[in-house]
């Protein structure tokens, strides 16, 4: 159209940098709270500081909003974790559903694995956001400093720090593969059906049992640890009429093989098993209702 106005609409420049990188940082906000509602109104938070914010001297609008999304995180993780020690039994990270149509997209789905998070709760909230930054998101030391308002050099040295922590508490499982599935399947079917036998056969003799109730249903307020003890535990557990009527189905839970319980529709429950050669090594049971948005899908 010569002459004439381009018929194209003109691109948001206050939307369309925060759409761009809405992903990355609520897997930012995650990755430091282990908690998708918090990560969510932390980048919901992000957006209001973006859109009220002068922009024209931001020249890198992704720097600039992995700064504010840092920053907020770290002062409700503070509060979190205080919360967290009053917690009834066993404190789990949200679970999230990795799958494309999942509620909450995360950048990468190996980037929010339980093994990883679980392990991140042991740091301190400065090590935490240093870690996330630099070592799953590999930002230049100088941009992790900027971030966190610290020295470059002391950022390096925490960095150090929580990578060496993270390396030695780490677990090595075998990855997720057609044997993890063919195993986590037997031990599901032996549970339900009452089969100790069968779930033995299933788990490692050093297996453990992390069962998250919150003290909003019933639960295993410690860990359980050993083959006998969980077996034992989680055929008990799945005797119960109201675990009898769920309705089990595969899922991507944080990157890994799980399990989602149905009930009436509505994520009731979930577990992740996490494989050491042929065998379970260890278990994580989600059952605290109030923590589980992160596995509603966004359409059926």
């Amino acid at each position: 159209m010569a002459g004439g106005a381009d018929p194209r609409p003109a691109p948001d420049v206050l939307t369309e940098p925060f759409a761009e990188n809405r992903r990355l940082l609520f897997t930012v906000a995650y990755e430091m709270l282990g908690a998708a509602a918090d990560a969510e109104d932390v980048v919901q938070e992000a957006w209001l500081r973006w859109s009220a914010a002068d922009r024209s001297d931001v020249l890198e609008p992704r720097a600039y909003l992995v700064r504010i999304t840092t920053r907020l995180a770290l002062n409700r993780l503070r509060a979190l974790q205080r919360a967290r020690e009053t917690y009834v039994g066993p404190w789990l990270p949200d679970p999230l559903l990795t799958t494309p149509d999942a509620a909450h997209p995360v950048e990468r789905a190996e980037e929010v694995s339980l093994a990883l998070l679980v392990v991140l709760e042991t740091l301190s909230p400065l090590e935490r956001a240093v870690f996330v930054l630099r070592e799953v998101f590999e930002l230049p030391y100088q941009e992790v400093a900027h971030a966190l308002d610290r020295d470059v050099v002391a950022v390096r040295q925490v960095a150090h720090r929580a990578r060496e922590h993270v390396r030695s508490r780490r677990p090595r499982y075998t990855p997720a593969g057609p044997q993890h599935t063919e195993v986590t399947q037997r031990f599901l079917a032996a549970c339900l059906t009452g089969d100790v036998a069968g779930v033995l056969a299933a788990l490692s003799p050093e297996v453990e049992l992390v069962t998250d109730g919150g003290g909003v249903v019933r639960a295993a307020r410690r860990v359980i640890r050993g083959a006998d003890k969980v077996s034992r535990a989680l055929v008990a557990f799945a005797q119960d009429e109201t675990v009898g009527r769920m309705e089990w189905v595969p899922a991507e839970i944080n990157g890994s093989l799980g399990m989602l319980a149905l009930l009436d529709g509505a994520p009731a429950m979930a577990a992740v098993t996490e494989l050491d050669g042929d065998r379970l090594a260890r278990v994580l049971v989600f059952r605290n209702t109030d923590r589980l948005a992160g596995l509603r899908r966004v359409a059926p």
